[in-house]
């Protein structure tokens, strides 16, 4: 049962989760986080289903005992692979963002015709068709993988010749599709959400799994105080985490190693 007046976990395999830590503090700000990124294992995308459960296992039992009252997994891999597993492994309930994300789309579709974008291995486990399919199967779903945004969004090119190029070359595929509605299914895609937007027009509707999953959590009491753990802690770690929030969490950062 989850307890309101604890903080909220978060974790991902590395910093793209912090978009959905915004989104929560936008919803909820008196809400207190606990965010875990496990940046010295970064990328969870390439490992096997086995590894995946192991690693997201101990992010959320670490997360458990930091007395958090829910926890979020905000990494797509690891909701998409793990999320039975952690359940299994905590007593506290587990949110994720591929039910929210899913959701958000079946509800939203008038056509009935639902694009997904991600990262390989959230395409490859057909995560969000198979959840979309369970809720509406008369929808169609098309699904593509961009493996070229992560590193570019990281390398803070979110604006630009660069990005803009890189963008059109995978929405041209999209827009073949002709769908009214866009899953980005991964937690660095809200950064260019705005250029993604600028693409596709206004008439496709596009779902950020992680503010969806931030609409799904109970009304939470706190201080809106914040605690950020990772697993590696490196200069390039204090720019990304700045670019995700908006603001500066160096001096709240703390390096953890996972057992």
């Amino acid at each position: 049962m989850l307890r309101r007046d604890r903080p909220i976990g978060v974790f991902d395999s590395g910093l793209g989760g912090l978009t959905v830590v915004k989104e929560i503090k936008k919803i909820n700000p008196q809400a207190d986080v606990v965010y875990l990124g496990d940046t010295a294992r970064i990328p969870y995308g390439t490992r096997s289903k086995q590894v995946v459960e192991e690693f997201s296992v101990q992010d959320a039992k670490f997360l458990e005992k930091q007395g958090v009252g829910a926890i979020v997994i905000a990494c797509n891999t690891a909701s998409a692979l793990a999320t039975q597993a952690v359940s299994q492994a905590v007593k506290v309930p587990v949110y994720e963002v591929i039910t929210a994300g899913s959701q958000a789309a079946a509800a939203a579709t008038h056509s009935l015709r639902v694009g997904v974008i991600g990262t390989r291995a959230t395409i490859g486990s057909h995560a969000y068709a198979i959840g979309i399919k369970d809720l509406n199967p008369k929808i169609i779903i098309h699904e593509l993988a961009c493996p070229l945004l992560v590193p570019l969004i990281e390398e803070g090119e979110t604006k630009g010749e660069i990005i803009n190029l890189v963008l059109s070359k995978y929405l041209k595929q999209v827009k073949q599709w002709r769908v009214d509605t866009l899953i980005l299914g991964c937690t660095h895609y809200p950064l260019i959400e705005r250029l993604i937007r600028s693409q596709l027009g206004n008439n496709v509707r596009l779902i950020n799994s992680g503010e969806e999953v931030a609409k799904r959590l109970p009304k939470l009491t706190g201080k809106g105080k914040d605690k950020y753990f990772v697993t590696d802690m490196t200069p390039r770690f204090i720019k990304t985490a700045r670019l995700f929030l908006g603001y500066d969490i160096g001096d709240k950062t703390e390096r953890v190693k996972l057992t």
